[in-house]
């Protein structure tokens, strides 16, 4: 699991604005955080990742990754599209991902 240094963020927009937050349940442990670029949501489960991102201004599409700095798959309007594709890049429902407090509001 991540530490939430700062060297972990430079390959994903920058330096990181804090810790960030988490939230973990149904063996799935989900991390918000800011870089400098980017709004990003990261989820792991049993060794499998997926990430959602969004610029830091929070008004462009979401990006749905394989993980931090992994390759984009999909870009979506909706944060619960882009919460079901990162479910199934996990192979669990979207509901069975916790969501930070913080990440709540992403998505147009």
């Amino acid at each position: 699991m991540s530490d939430g240094t700062a060297d972990e963020a430079e390959g994903a927009g920058g330096t990181d604005s804090g810790p960030g937050e988490t939230a973990e349940a149904n063996g799935i442990v989900a991390r918000y955080r800011e870089t400098g670029t980017e709004r990003l949501l990261t989820f792991e489960r049993d060794g499998r990742t997926a990430a959602v991102a969004q610029n830091v201004e929070g008004y462009a599409m979401l990006k749905v990754r394989t993980g931090a700095d992994g390759d984009e798959l999909e870009r979506y309007y909706g944060f619960d599209m882009a919460l079901d594709h990162a479910a199934e890049l996990l192979g669990v429902s979207r509901h069975d991902l916790p969501v930070p407090d913080a990440a709540e509001d992403m998505g147009m």
